[in-house]
Parts: structure tokens; sequence; C-alpha cells
């Protein structure tokens, strides 16, 4: 009887084995299986990038013309204008004169349509990291900062309301005044607080060596920010280019005033800005071409003037509330640099804090400030020469 079971049991144990081995074969199948099309796939991946380096090349060509009966005019960038077969899963009625299409080689047949070119330059322009200035950092200029946001900030945030009320908001902004009083801060301040994209350029950039090319410069800025919407472009120191226009003129004089008549054209064109606001700043208004400052281009020209009493009181306020003080009464310091500008109060408290630094000390007195002020405003209103003869500028009251 035992020996009989022993028998049953060696059996069962021989049969399950068997059961489990087959199992084994199995999965061992499935795994070899999938291997084989993996291997496969990077077969076909291999033979289409083989594919890919033995094809021929395609060429880059420009719509000119959708026909009727589906064909195609282009100019290739090898020679002359053809007219080309459409490959039928391509929309050509729907793509634009001037668009940039791909071409084969053997046929010249369009067999895509090209994303629109944006020149690197330009899109370099564009101010990915936005400055941390806000307008609590900006002191004395409460009237021109009221202006700014109601006609660059309001119009972007809340387009409605114009809508409603049946005007169309500025498209242009200028901001003019002496050296150092604030512009470009104002510029930052409305980069920081808005969300629009912020386009940034030097009027300088665009006065180029090429005949055309700040022209076109110019044409792709506004083209690029017209994509981005809503922004605002930034144009700095505007008289390098918006000086009025003369009959007689050397050949740059005449590219500039080429990149002139484009911005002009771009202000006030036949293709509307949408939400993109244009924001320049100059220290020569009166140089500057009439047809910049005329309505429908430049709407809003804000003065930043030199900063009055309390102007110049918020100005060391905002400079001096990370700045380890003692003793010190802004209110005196602000009526003894009349005439200074913002940036000049930027570099009294700077100076002053090399001062209290000279004597040894980690905090910044009175005197400091004093002696400081009478340096920085001593360089800024020095004697210059003028006709040959020495010329004093009014100098600020500092005792």
């Amino acid at each position: 009887m035992v020996c009989l079971l022993s028998g049953i049991e060696y059996s069962s144990r021989r049969k399950s084995s068997a059961d489990d081995y087959v199992r084994y074969l199995e999965m061992r199948i499935q795994e070899l299986e999938t291997e084989v099309g993996f291997l496969r796939n990077e077969i076909n991946y291999y033979k289409k990038e083989i594919e890919k380096l033995l094809s021929s090349p395609l060429i880059e060509g420009v719509l000119l013309e959708v026909l009727p009966d589906g064909r195609a005019v282009v100019k290739s960038s090898t020679g002359p204008n053809l007219v080309v077969d459409v490959l039928g899963n391509i929309d050509i009625k729907n793509a634009r004169p001037g668009s940039r299409v791909m071409l084969n080689q053997r046929g010249s047949a369009v067999v895509g349509i090209l994303p629109s070119l944006e020149d690197p330059y330009v899109r370099a322009m564009e101010v990915i990291e936005r400055p941390r200035v806000r307008y609590i950092d900006v002191g004395g200029l409460k009237e021109q900062i009221r202006e700014l946001r109601e006609v660059v900030e309001l119009p972007l945030k809340n387009p409605e309301l114009f809508r409603e009320m049946g005007i169309e908001p500025p498209k242009g902004i200028l901001l003019y005044g002496p050296p150092g009083c604030g512009k470009t801060l104002l510029a930052k301040a409305v980069a920081g607080e808005s969300n629009a994209t912020f386009i940034s350029l030097v009027a300088s950039e665009l006065a180029q060596k090429f005949v055309g090319e700040g022209a076109r410069i110019v044409r792709e800025v506004f083209s690029f920010a017209r994509k981005k919407a809503p922004a605002i472009v930034l144009i700095d120191e505007l008289d390098a280019i918006g000086a009025k226009r003369l009959d007689v003129g050397t050949s740059g004089e005449r590219e500039i005033h080429r990149t002139l008549t484009q911005l002009l054209a771009e202000l006030d064109g036949f293709e509307p800005l949408d939400n993109v606001k244009v924001l320049a700043t100059t220290n020569r208004i009166d140089i500057l071409d009439p047809a910049l400052l005329r309505p429908g281009r430049f709407d809003r020209i804000i003065e930043v003037p030199l900063p009055d009493l309390q102007g110049r009181l918020e100005i060391f306020k905002i400079h001096t509330r990370k700045m380890r003080v003692r003793d010190v009464d802004l209110e005196s310091l602000a009526r003894l640099t009349e005439g200074a500008s913002g940036a000049d109060i930027r570099a009294i408290c700077t100076e002053a804090g090399f001062s209290a630094l000279r004597n040894s000390r980690n905090y910044i007195t009175m005197e400091d400030f004093v002696e400081a002020a009478k340096k920085i405003l001593k360089e800024r209103f020095r004697p210059y020469v003028e006709g040959g003869k020495t010329q004093e500028r009014k100098t600020p009251s500092v005792v």
C-alpha cells in the first residue's frame, strides 16, 4: 500500500513538473516574440534613417500664387518661377502668398508648407526674465505712472471697456525729459507690472550697415510683437533714428530715414497694431521728426521732469529703505539737493555708503550724505567750456 501511494505521488509530481516546464517554455516563447518585435522596430527605424541619408534634399521656395486648377506658382531659391503640382494632403488653398514651402528636388512639387521664419536677432529682443522694478520703486512720478497705467495696462487688460465706449486706445506713448529722471525706469516698471510680452530694443540697433536692413528689422519686430500679443515694444533713445529728415545727407543718413519711414508705416499703417503698445523714450524731443509726434502714432506724449521737493524725498526714501542709516533727515537732504535728478540721488546714496566704509562704520550718517551730495553734484554741475569761454552751470544749493 505504501509503495502504491509512493508511485501515485511520484507520477503526480512528474506531471506537475512537466506542466511547469511547459508554462516556462510558453513564457519564454512570449519573451522571444516580444524581443523579435522590438528588434524589427529597430530595424525599421534604422532603415528609415538610412533612407533619409540617401534621399535627395528638399528645396525651399516661396509661394507666389495658387492657380484655379490646384497647381501653384512658386519661386524657387535655386532658379526661376515655376508652376508646380501640389501633393494631395497639402492644404495649399489656405496658404497665403509669400509663405515658405518645401519643393521636391526632382519634380519641384510642393510637398509641405514651412512655418514662418523669425529672425533670431529679433527673437533675442524679447525680455524673458522680467525686471523686478515695480511702480513702488519709482518716486516722484505719480502722475506719469497714472497716465501709463491708463494708456498701456488698461487697454491690454480690459479692451472691452474701450469697445463699449467706442474709442480706440492710444498706440504709442513717448516719454521725454532730461537724462536720469526715470524714463527707462518707468518702462521697466511697466514691464514688471504687466503680463504682456515685453520686447526691448535701443533705437541705435536699427541703424544697420546694409541698405534696407534697418527697415527689415523694424518690420520683423512688429510682426513678432503681433504674434506675441498682448505685447509692449520699448524703443529706447528714439532720437537715434527719429531725427528730422533733411533733403540732403549722406548715404548713412538716407538709410536711417528709410528705417524711420518703416517705423512710421508700422505705427500708422494699414495693418492695425491690435494688442501691441509702443513705448519710446528720448532726451531730445526738440529734434524728433514731426511725423512721429502727430496723433495716430505717438498719441500720448508724457514729460518726465526733474523731481520736485516731494519727488526727491520719495526717491531718497526708496533708495535708503534697505540702508542702515542713523540720524538722517531725508527732508533736509531733499531741500539741499535742488536740481538733482533721480540718478543723481541714487549716486548720492551709494557714495554715502562708501563714505561710511572709508570711516570704518557699518551705518551711514547725515554727514556722509552731505559730503556725498557735494561730491556728486559738483561733478554733475561742474564748469564746462563752450565757445572758448568757461561758463558755470546752475548748481544745486548744497551747503
